[in-house]
Formats: structure tokens, C-alpha cells, sequence
């Protein structure tokens, strides 16, 4: 069974209208928590970069409500989603979405950790660059940028479902694909975010973790 995402699904429930459901979040998100729970800090604010339907910032927020959770996203249709989705939750510590673009100057200033899921693949490379600069500029020193997805490496055999669906994003839009592991390492590199390590996840994904370095 892959978790890759999937087209939107209308959401079903007593605050239905706006909800957006992807079913790749209930495959995955039991998984991406369990690496969570050990590398997020105690306390803070994390911010979530294309947080899309919202589902992965409500189960997070329910498991750890020390935390603050700040989704974001630059769609419309997925902030209202997010919006739906956290009114019916009612999480104190889930924050209202913001509309954020990886790829332009963002709307906050500090987060102690930030968690990117599966945004890499599915957006211009140019928002993966945006990504690392704000990352380098919004994070304290030791901070994490958590990202989670699938990619290719150097030197180990592509599964062949991913390079499926790598056929299939390039088709759909020439500046989405899988991107390889060792360039997202250097472009977060070359803004302060030092790679810590690699995490094999299921279903052929990966779990990417960097810490700010030391200004």
C-alpha cells in the first residue's frame, strides 16, 4: 500500500463544508508521529509548511497539546480546509492556518521546529530553496526542519512505485518529481540547517531531519 498523496475527497462530519480529506495522512501519520514524539521539543511553537487538508496538524496537535501548532499553506481551498477541520477538533493549541508560500518571504519570524510533509515532490524546486532560507531564518540555533517523503539517493535502488509516480508528477507538471536526498541536503546546507539523519520509513518514504547550526 503506498501513501502517496491522493486527489482531495470531501470531507464528511458534523463541519463538513471546506473539509478536504487525504487519505495518504491516515496511512502515514501514525509513523511520522512516532519520529516526532522523539525529536520535537517539550514546549514552542512548530510550524507546519503545506500543511494541505489540515489532518496531519489535528492528530499532532491532539498527541502533543504542549506543543503549538501553526499550520500553513498557500492554497485557499486548503486554509479553509484547515480551518474546518480545526474548528470541529476544538484544539486549544492548533492555531488558525496561515497562508504561507515556501517560495516568498513568510508571514512569522521564529518557530522553534518545523515539519515539512510531502511538499518536495509535489512543488517547484524553487519552494524547496525557499523552504531551507526560511527554515535558516525562522528556527533557533538546534532547531529541527523535519521533512518526510519520497526520494531518490545516490547509490540505492529507486523502488519501482516511486519511480511510477515520479513518471506520473513529471507528466502532470514539469517542475514537480521526486528530488534527489544529497541536493535537498546541500541547498539546506548552504542555509545554516546541518543534516542530522535519514529515517527509512514505510511504504519507501523517507524521514529527512537537520538542525539549525550555530549562528
Amino acid at each position: 500500500m503506498t501513501d502517496r498523496p491522493e486527489p482531495w475527497e470531501s470531507g464528511s462530519g458534523p463541519v463538513s463544508v471546506g473539509k478536504l480529506h487525504a487519505p495518504a495522512t491516515e496511512r502515514n501519520r501514525d509513523a511520522i508521529f512516532s519520529v516526532l514524539r522523539e525529536e520535537l521539543p517539550p514546549s514552542g511553537l512548530v510550524l507546519e509548511v503545506a500543511s494541505g487538508s489540515g489532518e496531519h496538524a489535528i492528530h499532532f496537535a491532539a498527541a502533543m497539546p504542549k506543543l503549538a501548532w501553526q499550520p500553513s499553506d498557500p492554497d485557499p481551498a486548503a486554509c479553509a480546509s484547515i480551518a474546518a477541520w480545526r474548528e470541529e477538533a476544538g484544539l486549544a493549541n492548533l492555531l488558525p492556518p496561515l497562508r504561507l508560500d515556501a517560495a516568498t518571504p513568510w508571514p512569522l519570524t521564529s518557530a522553534d521546529a518545523l515539519l515539512c510533509i510531502n511538499m518536495v515532490h509535489i512543488a517547484p524546486w524553487a519552494a524547496t530553496l525557499g523552504l531551507m532560507k526560511g527554515a535558516g531564518q525562522v528556527l533557533p540555533p538546534g532547531g529541527l526542519l523535519y521533512l518526510y517523503g519520497p526520494y531518490l539517493r545516490e547509490n540505492v535502488q529507486t523502488a519501482p512505485t516511486n519511480l511510477a509516480f515520479d513518471a506520473s508528477l513529471r507528466s502532470r507538471d514539469s517542475q514537480w518529481g521526486l528530488r534527489r536526498a544529497e541536493d535537498v541536503i546541500a541547498v539546506a546546507d548552504a542555509e545554516g540547517m546541518r543534516f542530522d539523519r535519514l529515517i527509512e520509513m514505510p511504504a519507501n518514504n523517507l524521514s529527512l531531519l537537520f538542525r539549525k547550526g550555530a549562528s
